[in-house]
């Protein structure tokens, strides 16, 4: 009976959220990328512009990148090295600044990611006979369809990109054309691309396009990009010329589109371009249209059918097309419009980001339209990659991390180089950004560049994901890594002269310095963050796996002469070792939040004084920032357990930017028509930040316990989700009514103690709840204790009192579903 109930549930929400149909749709083609729709499998993608006289599907493929395999390492002497650390304690950073960049960069700053062309299909409609416009992009099934009358005749065009699993491995973009007369498609296939390219027909009639990656900052270009067509016509004739194909007259058509590069890894380039791409064509030749329809939409709603969300309804905003919903949005409040972006970032990560991938999502997922994207489209490690995969875990997308965990596999390996050469230290590093050839030198200056914990905070995703699955085995296989990265930590810290802990120097407080002053500076708070979190995970996966207790000896040692936190002057948590915070500075990056979001280091109960004063700093540094930052703080006020402030946030986000043209008249502007984050211009990081801080508006799972709707702004007064993830393995279903919860549905996947945590009092019919107490017996909610927050003697807070939880422990079994309900 209690599966039964639990499955109606779900069946519930899945029937809400098909009701709300979670499409994104538009009356009118596209006329920038920024309009364009995305698909997408993990290895290849399009944007696809819905145009009626001319069709054009922008191209990616993953591995299609700039220059070749190398090292942008330099050789730092050991008297060079001294004498910046020494610069920097001496209060003379600006010399500091000088001296490194003279010597800490080689002139290769990272490759661009490059796209590989455009599809473009060209008709002979009339425009002005088109009627009834209309393209989507259907969420729940990961297709594109655009129709349109011309005349009496009604066109149809869908496209999808089938996704791979053990059963099926077709790797092809699928494109059908048909029309409600027959005899009513004429067009002309082909090419565009910006790369150095051949076009050609092979034996099989198929249009191949073979492009040529470009050199990048003296780093010859090596990939090689295939791209290959093929045309299957119903009806009419088909025409093959040299750089196109032709079609008149035909009933329905299918084209098949497949894209494969050179790349094996990030140190080789040996595979076989040409022979990839005409394969899985060949792969997926014995399929019709429906089987790869019918075996994409099973094995992508395996993935996002996971989770379900229902936050209302605005009945006069749903029937409206989605640009306009977003142009309405500061106004309406569009609850279902908050749940359409949510479940999308899901949908881009799912997209962008497979187990099979080769490469984890970049700074714009897997779609760029440019030869060199912006920022190169490359892995920014200060926060926007690790920000990408910030949903994977809590919206059940756990398996779509995996290319995230391949390149800090791949780091392990590349960053000893830049461990060793540049910082004298065992283990690995890597600095702010990184690309296809897991390149871990120093790039882009001092101001961005000097910042040695790249690899340390993508390691900590180890863990974390450790700490959501209890995979022990995933534990092992990467020990390794998260060992290297804490050896680094171990090795590279020097003592700090004036204050007497382990610190990193050189290094920065992301792209942010005190007001006037160059910003290379030693043991800032977010380096400090990050050293004791990748110290600690080390620690306890050391402890966990049995492995070598000198070891862990070590690292505790190490933990406890890291610098504490502290409260300044103006009752903020200070960026800096020193008290050099401005209040008037509203810059993008609060890099030590880092403490509270995405780590744990501080929290409400444990931290209260770190608590405040990291309130303190986000109110001060202000609400408006660019996209990527304001998806960032949504997290960051979630787990300041405010609500109604993180809707403050979302809503900053949901405000509309027509074009980047459009920048000067737009200047709150954030996401674009097609929902696309705008920095601007676009970085997906935004879409995922946005994402994620729903889900910790929702449920969170950091402080020991598992809370229920902690964050639940007073707009979203009822509402229902499930298939969100907490640590411990636990998946909660809820719902409410009157911002308040009436019922929660908890499957432990794995057994082990469920604390649970409510604003409301909680009761179960079928287990005994024991009002908690002492630490939280599971081991995968273990927090852990940094030193006592130092406070300025200046500062004058004032705690803010917390609303009262009631907390609960419940044994559960593997598999065991727990029901709970708000107590009458």
């Amino acid at each position: 009976m209690k599966k039964i109930f639990f499955l109606l549930f779900v069946l519930s929400c899945l029937k809400l959220q098909a009701a709300q149909e979670l499409k994104l749709w538009y009356n009118h083609p596209a006329s920038i990328w920024q309009e364009a729709l995305p698909i997408g499998n993990g290895r290849i993608a399009g944007m696809i512009y819905g145009g009626v006289q001319s069709e054009e599907i922008q191209l990616n493929e993953e591995t299609v990148w700039g220059g070749g395999p190398h090292s942008n390492v330099r050789a730092i002497p050991v008297d060079t090295l001294r004498q910046v650390r020494q610069l920097i304690f001496d209060g003379q950073e600006k010399a500091a600044h000088a001296m490194i960049n003279r010597n800490f960069m080689t002139g290769q700053h990272g490759m661009p990611y490059e796209s590989v062309g455009s599809l473009k299909i060209d008709f002979n409609y009339r425009a002005g006979d088109t009627r009834n416009y209309r393209r989507e992009l259907d969420l729940n099934r990961a297709v594109s369809t655009t129709t349109f009358q011309v005349g009496k005749v009604t066109y149809k065009r869908e496209v999808f990109t089938t996704f791979s699993s053990p059963e099926h491995h077709a790797n092809v973009m699928v494109i059908r054309l048909t029309a409600s007369k027959r005899g009513s498609i004429s067009f002309k296939l082909h090419y565009t691309s910006p790369l150095r390219h051949a076009i050609t027909l092979n034996q099989q009639g198929d249009l191949c396009m073979l492009g040529y990656g470009a050199d990048h900052e003296g780093i010859k270009g090596v990939i090689q990009a295939s791209t290959v067509t093929r045309v299957l016509n119903i009806g009419g004739k088909i025409k093959r010329n040299g750089e196109s194909i032709e079609v008149t007259n035909a009933n329905q058509v299918e084209i098949r589109l497949a894209m494969g590069t050179n790349f094996k890894s990030y140190n080789e380039v040996s595979l076989d371009a040409e022979a990839q791409t005409f394969g899985e064509l060949q792969t997926a030749s014995p399929y019709t249209y429906e089987a790869l329809l019918q075996q994409h939409e099973q094995v992508y709603q395996n993935q996002f059918g996971r989770v379900s969300l229902d936050l209302g309804e605005n009945t006069n905003e749903t029937s409206l097309p989605t640009d306009e919903r977003l142009r309405r949005f500061q106004q309406s409040n569009d609850p279902a419009l908050a749940t359409l972006v949510f479940q999308y970032g899901r949908y881009l990560l799912i997209s962008s980001s497979q187990i099979d991938s080769r490469t984890p999502a970049n700074l714009q997922g897997i779609w760029n339209k440019d030869m060199n994207a912006p920022w190169d489209g490359k892995y920014t490690i200060n926060i926007n990659t690790e920000m990408n995969y910030w949903p994977a875990q809590t919206t059940n997308l756990s398996d779509n991390e995996w290319p995230l965990y391949r390149l800090v596999q791949n780091l392990s390996k590349t960053g000893v180089e830049a461990a060793s050469k540049m910082y004298g230290a065992k283990g690995y590093m890597a600095h702010h950004n990184t690309d296809i050839w897991a390149t871990t030198g120093m790039v882009d200056g001092a101001t961005w560049g000097i910042w040695p914990n790249g690899a340390g905070w993508l390691s900590t995703h180890l863990w974390q994901r450790y700490l959501f699955t209890g995979d022990q085995q995933f534990l092992r296989t990467f020990y390794p890594q998260l060992k290297g990265a804490a050896d680094f930590y171990l090795t590279a810290m020097v003592r700090h002269p004036k204050y007497g802990y382990m610190v990193t120097v050189p290094s920065i407080s992301p792209e942010h310095g005190p007001h006037g002053k160059p910003s290379v500076t030693a043991g800032c708070t977010m380096d400090n963050q990050i050293a004791f979190d990748v110290l600690q995970d080390a620690l306890q996966a050391t402890e966990v796996l049995g492995e070598s207790e000198a070891y862990a000896d070590s690292l505790r040692q190490h933990i406890r002469q890291l610098a504490p936190m502290q409260v300044g002057r103006y009752c903020q948590l200070q960026e800096w070792l020193e008290d050099a915070d401005d209040p008037k500075d509203g810059h993008r990056h609060v890099s030590h939040a880092y403490g509270l979001f995405p780590s744990n280091q501080i929290s409400a109960t444990r931290t209260p004084e770190l608590f405040e004063a990291i309130r303190n700093t986000l109110v001060q540094r202000g609400d408006e920032a660019t996209g990527w930052s304001i998806g960032w703080k949504i997290n960051l006020w979630a787990r300041l357990l405010d609500g109604n402030h993180a809707y403050q946030l979302v809503r900053n986000l949901l405000s509309v930017l027509p074009s980047d043209a459009d920048a000067a008249n737009y200047p709150k502007g954030r996401m674009y028509p097609n929902l696309f984050d705008a920095h601007p211009p676009f970085q997906i990081d935004g879409n995922f930040g946005f994402t994620a801080g729903v889900a910790e508006m929702l449920l969170q799972s950091q402080d020991g316990m598992v809370q229920l709707l902690p964050a639940l702004p007073d707009v979203w007064q009822q509402g229902q989700v499930s298939g969100l993830k907490a640590r411990g393995n636990f998946e909660v279903a809820m719902n409410w009514k009157q911002g308040k919860l009436v019922t929660a549905e908890v499957k432990s996947v794995i057994g082990g103690n469920l604390r649970i945590a409510s604003y409301t009092p909680l009761q179960s019919k079928d287990k005994q709840l024991v009002v908690a107490q002492g630490d939280n017996p599971n081991p995968l909610f273990k927090v852990a204790q940094g030193k006592k927050a130092i406070v300025s003697s200046e500062a004058h807070l004032q705690l803010q009192p917390q609303k009262k939880l009631f907390v609960y422990d419940i044994m559960t079994s593997p598999g065991e579903v727990i029901y709970l309900q708000a107590v009458q």
